[in-house]
């Protein structure tokens, strides 16, 4: 099992809001973790200080040596093919060949500001991109339309250093984009916010199962598991170490969400007509689950018995939440214990 770092800060906390991301990351590529993975997210506090991953991944490229730098997610049915693989060529040139990007179709009609006629189509504009993001890092030509009817020939620069790019697709626990990951020969970036242990399961199998139809049996495939994560001496010392951050960090969140509700055609559920005493009791529950099943808490021997248990469901790597708002210094005491943990699974 691999550990690797993921950030999807809320962006109306604090000053100084990148120093957590740059000091964990120095330290994370110091001692041998995998990777440092951030998002893009746009228009709203939750996420909203990582609105385009190839920038954070150039200052990560930049201050580090050897750890991958991959965002997670690219956001494809906002951007022009072209751009995607041009920003990305960057990333990989500055890290000599670490960039990696995890595909995601997007979910918020409110981000479709850049393009809003891609919303209805947007998971095959997704596959379309990564299939023509790849042929155009590999090299190939790809013809674009020019103004007056012409067509132009296209190659990308700077050539990338890596001859293949590392793919992955962010699953939210649709069985379908499972599928869809293994028929790409893509690896999968998913979370446990949607998926209960059951769940995960069947999409991981479901992954590999299209993967091996599609690529033979000998593909593996990859898959990345997101879990929020703090680490101590003890478990309820940590509990109530995150109890108040990841609560709030829980309450942007469901703001977020009930934003994307209200912009869904034909969805009446509206989450801000909860009460406030509703509203606590929704956000307790979230709490519980996410620290007791969804969540990487507790000490390293807690640690090492999610890792086993992950590692039964066929995860090969945990991308770490660390950004949830606890205190910075007790963010760094427990990259410490991370980093035992990670000798201890290695």
């Amino acid at each position: 099992m691999d550990l690797s770092l993921f950030f999807f800060a809320d962006s109306s906390a604090g000053d100084d809001r990148y120093r957590l991301l740059l000091d964990s990351a120095r330290f994370a590529d110091e001692h041998g973790f995998r990777a440092v993975w951030t998002p893009e997210r746009h228009f709203h506090p939750f996420g909203g200080q990582y609105p385009n991953p190839a920038v954070t991944g150039a200052a990560l490229a930049a201050v580090t040596r050897q750890i991958g730098i991959r965002a997670g997610s690219v956001v494809a049915p906002l951007h022009h093919q072209v751009r995607i693989a041009e920003e990305w060529s960057v990333v990989d040139n500055l890290s000599d060949g670490r960039a990696g990007i995890s595909f995601a179709s997007g979910w918020h009609a409110g981000d479709f500001v850049f393009q809003p006629d891609n919303y209805k189509d947007r998971k095959n504009v997704m596959a379309e991109t990564v299939e023509v993001v790849r042929r155009l890092w590999r090299g190939e030509t790809i013809d674009y339309s020019v103004p007056e009817g012409l067509q132009r020939p296209v190659r990308l620069y700077p050539r990338p250093v890596q001859p293949e790019l590392p793919v992955w697709i962010t699953a939210a626990g649709s069985p379908q984009t499972y599928r869809l990951a293994g028929r790409l020969g893509a690896g999968v970036l998913t979370h446990q916010l949607e998926q209960d242990h059951a769940a995960l399961d069947r999409g991981i199998a479901a992954y590999r199962a299209a993967l091996k139809a599609e690529h033979g049996d000998g593909a593996s495939g990859h898959v990345v598991l997101m879990l929020h994560t703090l680490l101590g001496e003890d478990r309820e010392e940590v509990r109530d170490l995150v109890r108040a951050p990841l609560t709030q960090y829980l309450s942007t969140s469901m703001d977020l969400l009930a934003g994307a509700l209200a912009d869904t055609p034909g969805d009446s559920f509206d989450l801000r007509k909860l009460s406030a005493q509703d509203r606590e009791v929704l956000l307790e529950r979230a709490f519980g689950r996410l620290f007791d099943h969804a969540g990487l808490f507790g000490t390293i021997e807690d640690g090492v018995a999610t890792v086993e248990r992950l590692n039964a469901l066929g995860v090969d790597e945990i991308a770490c939440l660390i950004d949830f708002g606890a205190e910075r210094n007790v963010v760094l005491d427990g990259l410490e214990r991370l980093d035992r943990l990670r000798r201890r699974i290695g």
